[in-house]
């Protein structure tokens, strides 16, 4: 038996994905994943070869997937069955990453998938892998302002997902990380994703619209994938904390999404601060705001 279409939360990173992306999870018909990585590679042992030029170039990318296959296929997560979730993925390591997936959605069937993973942002190609694996498959383009988005990833590691992803603004004399770069071209690959999906298929949300009236936009969500939308099916998406990937993992797959949610998976509604997009931002000490085309962009998407 073949499991329900996936539903994909497509994002750069620190736009509420972790939250958003368990609440889904947490509905009665849905499952919601950490981040797999599959659709980064062409075949599963692709994760396992040393990758110098990519984020989470080490161990922490596969973390997501031995959680997943722990949780699946041993119902515990812990250093026994994350080994077994190592050795699961050996026997597979030579089959292609679409096939894996197909795997995984079937064991959760009659569950709906959730996952994000904002790596596959970073090249149109493997998003368009996600499209060809799964044809029926729902898209939510999730969007948050530019300036506390971009700030976000600069407290994050100093900034090393902007790094990698060669965020970075050249001047006659010196080069900094500039975060804003990275947001931009991230959402135009998304964008341009996009445009190969009928439009029946995605979504746009503004994440802060969803932190202020959760309840409101959740069953706005459930009405457009067609599932439960009942006050019961919403309470239960109110509770992101009860995911079994809402924690650390153990110490040999401590991750799988953000530390931050990670250490605090628990929701409140609340109002984020949305700043002017003419503000100075505050990871630049010259005074310099949004550059014009994220200005533009950021527009288009509903900010002002």
């Amino acid at each position: 038996m073949s499991g329900p279409p996936p539903i994909f939360v497509l994002a750069p990173p620190r736009s509420f994905t972790s939250l958003i992306n368990a609440m889904l999870g947490q509905h009665p018909e849905c499952f919601g994943l950490p981040e797999l990585m599959l659709f980064n590679v062409e075949y599963l042992g692709e994760l396992w070869e040393e990758v110098t030029d990519e984020v989470g170039a080490d161990s922490n990318r596969r973390h997501g997937l031995l959680r997943t296959v722990a949780e699946l296929y041993a119902g515990e997560q812990t250093s026994a069955s994350i080994e077994l979730a190592n050795h699961w993925a050996v026997r597979r390591k030579d089959r292609a990453a679409s096939e894996i997936y197909r795997e995984i959605r079937d064991r959760v069937a009659p569950l709906r998938i959730v996952e994000k993973s904002p790596a596959y942002t970073i090249e149109i190609r493997r998003m368009e892998r996600m499209y060809e694996t799964f044809p029926d498959a729902r898209f939510i383009h999730l969007v948050r302002h530019p300036i506390p988005q971009c700030n976000s990833v600069m407290n994050l590691n100093h900034g090393v997902f902007a790094l990698f992803v060669n965020s970075i603004e050249y001047g006659e004399e010196e080069a900094r990380i500039e975060p804003q770069i990275a947001w931009h071209d991230l959402n135009i690959n998304i964008l341009r994703f996009l445009d190969q999906v009928p439009k029946e298929q995605h979504m746009r949300l503004r994440g802060e619209l969803l932190m202020e009236r959760p309840r409101e936009h959740l069953a706005e969500i459930c009405r457009w994938l067609g599932i439960r939308d009942d006050a019961e099916a919403v309470d239960q998406m109110m509770h992101p904390e009860r995911s079994p990937f809402a924690c650390f993992g153990p110490v040999d797959a401590l991750f799988g999404n953000d530390p931050n949610f990670l250490r605090r998976a628990t929701f409140e509604p609340h109002t984020p601060k949305v700043p002017p997009l003419d503000d100075p931002v505050p990871w630049r000490e010259d005074g310099r705001g949004l550059f014009p085309e994220v200005i533009e962009l950021a527009r288009a998407f509903g900010y002002r």
